[in-house]
């Protein structure tokens, strides 16, 4: 069989497996993955978390406010949330099912809560702060591979991932914040980006949100590599930015994805 890999950005399809089989399938892989991820978080050995974790590039404050850019760098995310939660509000109820909703307005809301943890973070790098800057990650990261899930195989599907998730993630943050332990948390962030991947080289349903995953898959690679170039970025702009607040800015921006999806179901 052959897939069209444009679905990924949220292109044309071409011919696809049966809906039956391949939400059976589906369930299978990520029965399958989830069984993995939790062997390799019990079996692998601890990874701690880089010493130098909170020091980050640009150290400037701004009228009083410790890390200035760091901190009003969240705002994206705030932004993002907001502008979805009205997006999905002008959406009409016979135009999305109910999983499909509730998983867009966990993402939205996640996006807030990930605002304000990252933001209440940033003001006091630390890593009491920390717990609140992944745990509101944690929300928005269930809401985005549930929805994923929702459009490519089907609803229970993507209630069961999401509902795992929002299990996951925070006891990953829990076992990172008693022990030092950040690999459960790191699989599971690992695990989603994998399974994102995977999903956009299928088509969406028939009648589902036309969400691109490419562009979602994309936009987080970029934040990522930011984040893994915080000094260099501040560096090679001359101090003007870091390479972490531009990956807030990234991160925020994989929301466009979900709100061109949401225009095209709301006008087609």
């Amino acid at each position: 069989m052959r897939l069209h890999t444009s679905s990924a950005f949220g292109g044309p399809r071409t011919a696809e497996i049966p809906a039956a089989r391949r939400s059976l399938l589906g369930r299978r892989a990520l029965f399958g993955a989830m069984v993995l991820l939790l062997v390799l978080a019990l079996v692998l050995p601890a990874v701690p978390q880089p010493a130098h974790y909170h020091a980050f590039a640009d150290q400037r404050g701004w009228a009083g406010w410790p890390h200035a850019a760091g901190v009003l760098s969240n705002l994206g995310f705030v932004l993002a949330g907001c502008m979805g939660l009205v997006s999905l509000r002008r959406v009409g109820a016979a135009r999305m099912g109910g999983t499909a909703r509730a998983m867009c307005m966990l993402f939205f809301v996640g996006l807030l809560s990930s605002g304000a943890g990252s933001a209440v973070y940033h003001w006091a790098p630390q890593d009491g702060s920390l717990v609140w800057d992944r745990l509101g990650m944690s929300l928005a990261f269930a809401g985005l591979l549930g929805l994923a899930v929702q459009t490519r195989l089907d609803d229970a599907s993507a209630r069961a991932t999401a509902a795992s998730v929002l299990l996951a993630a925070p006891l990953g943050v829990l076992i990172w914040a008693r022990t030092g332990n950040v690999l459960p948390w790191a699989l599971v962030q690992a695990g989603g980006m994998l399974l994102v991947g995977g999903l956009a080289f299928l088509a969406p349903r028939r009648r589902a949100l036309p969400l691109g995953l490419g562009w979602v898959l994309g936009l987080y690679a970029l934040a990522k590599l930011l984040e893994l170039s915080d000094a260099a970025v501040f560096a090679a702009t001359g101090g003007l930015v870091s390479g972490h607040s531009l990956k807030h800015v990234m991160a925020a921006a994989a929301a466009w994805p979900v709100l061109q999806a949401l225009r095209k179901l709301r006008t087609s």
